[in-house]
């Protein structure tokens, strides 16, 4: 009997998949839990039509975070700061810091998460990080702490 999975099952299939399983193991368990649908015709046609759809849901984040990354080629991002005696700075400049700063002054929504810190900002001067766009897409922010 043919099922598509709606979860995982451990050594039978992953969730979205469709596979050949005994009546027996079908009817019995994965069904009654809701571990799996059965296979009719109307239930492989709904499931084509989310494959479809994940897949053009996919092309388009995947266009938007190339974009992004065009976008932040040649940006300088300013963040202000204060600091003690020696130029060092009361705290660190985080990643939700670069991010909100890239929303204010150019309007590029990036998650703070998605910002890549090799190590934190905690002096003056010109910085360069790596912002992970998602599907192998990522860019390079360029980071001006200033006095403020």
């Amino acid at each position: 009997m043919k099922v598509i999975f709606n979860q995982d099952v451990r050594g039978q299939g992953k969730k979205g998949e469709m596979k050949e399983v005994s009546i027996g193991y079908a009817r019995n368990y994965l069904i009654p839990r809701g571990l799996a649908a059965e296979a009719t015709p109307d239930a492989i046609n709904a499931f084509k039509l989310k494959e479809k759809a994940k897949a053009a849901q996919a092309a388009r984040e995947k266009a938007e975070a190339e974009e992004n990354a065009k976008k932040l080629d040649g940006v300088q991002v300013i963040i202000r700061a204060k600091a003690g005696a020696g130029g060092k700075l009361f705290g660190a400049v985080t990643s939700e810091a670069i991010s909100k700063a890239l929303k204010e002054q150019f309007d590029i929504d990036i998650e703070k998460n998605k910002i890549v810190q090799a190590d934190p900002i905690k002096t003056f001067g010109s910085f360069t990080v790596k912002a992970k766009l998602g599907y192998e897409v990522s860019g390079t922010v360029n980071v001006l702490v200033v006095e403020g």
